[in-house]
């Protein structure tokens, strides 16, 4: 179905719910599916983790620079742009780091991440092996010699969880699944 077509029936959806709502009868299940299309819900999971360390290191480098500019201050400088700006922007970068999690949303036949600030996407397809073990996850690409690490430590993801529906996802796709 195209993009246009599903928003359009996810639409119509939300009326006819409101309006069945309205009169005291169930609502449709296609409204109430996570991803909004009918039927599409059933097979999606999100694991949501938390990245700590990089937030830490930008509020370090601030309070430095901060110490720094407070010891080098001088006549000379006090007309010039105040290191205060990029001080703040180094705060406030490290908020934008730390507010926007990093996840892992497994679908029926695919799997997606951020990476680098963009949702990338994985076919099953594409996928060579999933290797599970006690504190982390990878996911490893056909193509590319890279992977996808998922870490316990430093995201902190239920690797539990995801390495239990990665092993359903791998057996439904036919993926080999490796324990660690």
């Amino acid at each position: 179905m195209s993009r246009s077509w599903e928003r359009m029936v996810q639409r119509n959806t939300k009326q006819t719910n409101s309006l069945r709502k309205k009169q005291g009868k169930e609502t449709l299940y296609a409204a109430n599916s996570s991803s909004g299309t009918a039927g599409a819900g059933k097979g999606l999971d999100v694991f949501k983790g938390r990245n700590f360390f990089f937030p830490i290191a930008l509020v370090l480098l601030g309070i430095m620079f901060w110490a720094v500019s407070t010891v080098s201050q001088t006549e000379e400088t006090a007309g010039m742009i105040p290191p205060w700006v990029g001080i703040v922007l180094y705060f406030a970068l490290a908020a934008l780091v730390y507010f926007r999690r990093p996840f892992l949303k497994v679908e029926r036949a695919r799997v997606s991440t951020i990476k680098f600030n963009r949702e990338r996407w994985l076919q099953a397809a594409d996928i060579e092996k999933i290797v599970l073990s006690k504190s982390a996850v990878m996911i490893k690409h056909k193509a590319k010699r890279k992977q996808w690490v998922f870490s316990k430590w430093l995201n902190r993801y239920d690797t539990a969880a995801m390495a239990e529906r990665l092993e359903q996802f791998g057996k439904a796709n036919q993926i080999e699944v490796v324990h660690e």
